[in-house]
């Protein structure tokens, strides 16, 4: 579990699991999301919020969009700000994960 901070003073938090993660790599939530400037603004939350709005449209059980849209995109506290943080802490996840495979894959026996 990881916890975030989603406002520029630090007085609101959320947590974010392993689940949340896989869901973004799974969905590739984060694909094409922020334009080429990289600012992240209100316009790409929505922009977020929309996409996985038309995904649960077309999967009306997807039990992992729920999850993440309740627990995380579509909370109190998820802001512009937030939804940085969260793909900071997203690509440094995704590194360490890819980082953590080769070196089993090199040497299974260190695990």
């Amino acid at each position: 579990m990881y916890k975030i901070q989603t406002n520029q003073t630090g007085s609101r938090e959320m947590l974010i699991t392993d689940a949340h993660l896989r869901t973004i790599e799974n969905r590739a939530l984060f694909k094409d999301l922020v334009d080429s400037t990289g600012i992240i603004n209100e316009e790409v939350l929505e922009k977020l919020k929309m996409n996985v709005r038309a995904l649960l449209e077309h999967e009306k059980d997807a039990h992992d969009l729920i999850v993440f849209s309740h627990e995380v995109l579509f909370h109190d506290n998820m802001k512009a700000f937030g939804l940085g943080q969260l793909i900071k802490l997203y690509t440094n996840w995704l590194n360490t994960k890819t980082e953590v495979e080769k070196a089993y894959f090199e040497d299974p026996s260190i695990l």
